[in-house]
């Protein structure tokens, strides 16, 4: 099967199945967002979202949160993974949108990453999630579905299956596609026991088309 072929197909079985596809981290602006992305790296969206209510009523805005020591903000964050460098990145990434950004979350992936706490991935994130953009965000979830499914090919980082997914999903699907990936990933084709028996693609997967018989 031509890459192109079985990119389309996966996208039109998304596009039937999962039609509306968004991120399951709860946020009401994009500072909040900011916020949860950087609490949810190695951690699940579950905690984060267990975590952020009593946090961002502490400190609702970049100008609050800048106004206090990493270890004030340990204390809401405690039990999410490395909670001692994530305080640190939050404290850090609040001073600097006050100093550098005026206080608001730019659009730009190069000036996102700039922020502490924040990479590749969760600069794709807030581009994709905030400000709809054609970034194509790369968890484990995506990393893993994508090379099961063949999407990407002899892919070593998470870059390079960006690049493959980017290079046949259209520009305008991309921030949707980035959801299928990872719901699909999180709910269906799972790290160590994927539901193959449940997937409506098992005719166009590369790893259920390879397993033994």
């Amino acid at each position: 099967m031509e890459k192109k072929e079985r990119f389309d197909r996966v996208i039109a079985y998304f596009q039937k199945e999962m039609p509306i596809a968004e991120t399951e981290l709860e946020y009401k602006d994009p500072y909040g967002l900011l916020v949860a992305t950087i609490l949810s790296a190695q951690c699940t969206d579950k905690r984060v979202n267990m975590i952020t209510p009593d946090l961002l009523k502490r400190f609702p805005t970049p100008e609050k949160m800048a106004e206090v020591e990493p270890d004030e903000v340990f204390d809401y964050i405690r039990s999410c993974s490395y909670p001692n460098n994530k305080a640190k990145h939050l404290v850090g990434m609040a001073r600097m949108l006050v100093n550098d950004f005026g206080g608001q979350v730019p659009d730009d992936m190069d000036e996102l990453q700039k922020l502490p706490g924040v990479g590749r991935k969760t600069a794709s994130v807030i581009a994709s999630v905030v400000f709809h953009k054609p970034a194509m965000a790369v968890d484990t979830h995506v990393f893993r579905v994508a090379a099961r499914l063949g999407l990407s090919v002899n892919s070593k980082t998470p870059f390079e299956t960006e690049k493959q997914l980017v290079e046949y999903i259209p520009e305008e699907l991309i921030p949707l596609a980035h959801h299928w990936l990872i719901l699909h990933g999180r709910y269906t084709c799972l790290a160590r026991s994927p539901k193959c028996e449940k997937c409506g693609l098992t005719t166009v997967c590369k790893f259920y088309i390879s397993k033994p018989s």
